[in-house]
């Protein structure tokens, strides 16, 4: 086990009927929100005037940025940060998914700086402050409702970059699991493929494996996922179902399911943030086709002991090899595709998507070159 530091510092609210509560929250950092969501589901699900409801109960103004999308574009970030600055918002309320949260974190810190927003998500200069952030979610994937990252896609470059800085903690998350109940079944899916992709990436890249706590939690949350989702699957009203998706998806990237692992690779995302950036496809669909592609070339790489190592703790695998298929079947299970050709990318893309990809694994110092990325995607054909 590596040296390590947790530190969380987000107020999670959750349970039934907490969506009131935020106003009283949110009133303790300001009185003039901007409100930030996505293509109008908020209004059919209740969750906006629920929202409305509690700020101006609190004496909270709300200037709305609707319109976010489910991969967050540079352009409607920087309408954010504009419209925040002209109305003078002392903090920004985000009611949604992992989208809305990143785009409202990007926002907060684009809010209280002189320069370009991006400027933070290409390292030019890194987020020292930040509008108070408080969130309301509605889709569980990425924990960003717990976590202090966000990632936002440069629309002209294609590029999808990500920053994270301790002002981009939320100051509370509303976690509602009833609000979730009206969630498409593909939205479900994705959501359970990102859990699950956060858990795994730590898992498998760490350089010192002998680390029997942190193991058990990625093991846990791993089940937690896959049983709660097959329940869904069979009963989307199932609320103890829906709990315990919403609760696990937080506790897969709060930072408490590394601790130990040391310096992990984030390289399954690093790959899937350019099937998302070129194709605009949903981030836990690209990460259902680039995952099992991973795992077989990690397997051929000495991964062989791990792999049949979580397989055994989850699965119920007799090797490594399962262990492959069993997260395949689970993917297909819940609706996601597993192959480039699935989701309606030509295997003549992947020179394309590999060159893409290098810049985020240079940003992110992944021991990756162009060839092995290329190799990797091959085995998604």
């Amino acid at each position: 086990m590596q040296n390590f530091n947790f530190s969380n510092p987000v107020k999670i609210i959750f349970g039934k009927g907490t969506i009131e509560k935020l106003g009283a929250e949110a009133a303790k950092a300001g009185q003039k929100a901007l409100f930030v969501y996505g293509g109008g589901s908020i209004k059919k699900n209740g969750v906006y005037e629920a929202v409305l409801k509690t700020l101006a109960g609190s004496g909270i103004t709300a200037v709305e940025h609707p319109g976010v999308k489910p991969n967050p574009v540079l352009s409607h970030v920087r309408e954010g940060v504009k419209k925040a600055k002209a109305e003078k918002c002392d903090l920004v309320i985000a009611a949604g998914g992992g989208s809305v949260i990143d785009e409202s974190k990007a926002i907060a810190a684009g809010a209280l700086y002189a320069g370009d927003v991006w400027d933070f998500f290409t390292r030019k200069a890194r987020a020292q402050e930040a509008l108070p952030i408080f969130t309301v979610l509605t889709l569980p994937a990425t924990g960003s409702e717990m976590n202090n990252g966000c990632v936002v896609t440069n629309e002209e470059t294609k590029q999808k970059y990500s920053t994270g800085e301790t002002v981009l903690f939320p100051k509370a998350s509303i976690l509602d699991p009833e609000v979730t109940m009206s969630l498409p079944l593909a939205q479900v899916a994705n959501g359970a493929v990102d859990a699950i992709a956060h858990l795994i990436e730590g898992y498998f890249t760490t350089p010192d494996p002998d680390n029997a706590v942190t193991d058990e939690i990625v093991h846990a949350l791993s089940r937690s996922v896959i049983a709660s989702t097959e329940r869904i699957l069979k009963d989307p009203k199932d609320y103890n179902a829906r709990a315990s998706m919403m609760w696990s998806a937080t506790l897969a990237l709060n930072g408490l399911a590394s601790c130990g692992y040391g310096r992990m690779s984030f390289i399954n995302h690093a790959i899937e943030h350019s099937l998302s950036a070129i194709y605009d496809i949903a981030h836990g669909a690209g990460l259902a086709i680039i995952m099992p592609a991973w795992f077989k070339h990690y397997l051929a790489n000495g991964g062989e002991q791990r792999l049949a190592k979580y397989g055994k703790a989850v699965f119920g695998s007799k090797d490594a090899q399962e262990t492959i298929r069993d997260f395949e079947a689970f993917f297909r299970k819940a609706g996601a595709p597993v192959r480039l050709s699935e989701a309606g990318i030509p295997a003549k893309d992947i020179p394309a998507i590999a060159e893409n990809a290098m810049g985020l694994i240079a940003m992110w110092g992944i021991k990756a070159d162009k060839p092995e990325v290329e190799k990797i995607l091959s085995g998604a054909k």
